[in-house]
């Protein structure tokens, strides 16, 4: 079955997140390095990633913390420069190729409209906030077949971590694609799961010719 329709995943698949979690780090007087190592214990044993501030302190409210951040004009914005190398470019590719582009990750409604204006090339570009569900509920995958107007199994999502991505992109019949890197990417691609994905790589630079040369 041939692929019409791409849906990318947000963070570490597009966008490196190395810089917003550098400022949790920041805001709370934790050395990045000491949060870093927290992160990929939690990666590691398969926890949300709320839990990263639970370690630095077991009372922690994120919900209270984030309205605090936004108080002292710290909004969560993407720029320019926290997109990998290799993302605009494959976007575009693979637009120019025919195919469907769609984004959709578990990102706040606000990230919809710092995408469009950084001017990634897309047909869609949604969020769990605006969906109301998020990965890797089953009916954030359906949102994305209703979305694209295409049979699952016709659609390639992309995305670094099993859990959320991979594993019930392949659970709704369509082609999951593992992207193994960033922390959950190299973390989750020593667990044998890995080998579930349809397609891995390393870079999305290499996924036009994986997708061509994709049998179902």
């Amino acid at each position: 079955m041939k692929i019409k329709a791409v849906f990318f995943d947000v963070g570490e698949t597009l966008v490196d997140e190395t810089r917003q979690w550098f400022s949790w780090a920041d805001w709370l007087g934790i050395s990045r390095l000491s949060f870093s190592c927290a992160l990929g214990a939690v990666i590691a044993e398969g926890a949300h990633h709320r839990r990263v501030f639970e370690i630095f302190d077991p009372r922690f409210d994120l919900e209270k913390e984030e309205c605090r951040r936004l108080e002292a004009g710290r909004h969560y914005i993407i720029e320019p420069r926290d997109f990998y190398p290799d993302a605009l470019p494959t976007l575009k590719m693979l637009k120019d190729q025919g195919y469907i582009i769609g984004i959709a990750g578990n990102q706040p409604e606000e990230t919809e409209s710092v995408l469009a204006s950084a001017g990634v090339t897309a047909d869609y570009i949604a969020s769990s906030t605006r969906w109301r569900v998020e990965k890797p509920s089953p009916a954030f995958f359906r949102k994305i077949v209703e979305t694209a107007g295409c049979t699952s199994s016709e659609i390639a999502y992309v995305g670094d971590r099993l859990d959320n991505d991979v594993l019930p992109a392949k659970e709704a019949g369509m082609c999951a694609v593992f992207l193994m890197r960033g922390p959950w990417g190299l973390i989750h691609a020593r667990q044998p799961e890995a080998a579930l994905a349809s397609i891995r790589i390393s870079h999305l630079s290499d996924l036009p010719a994986a997708l061509l040369s994709y049998r179902s």
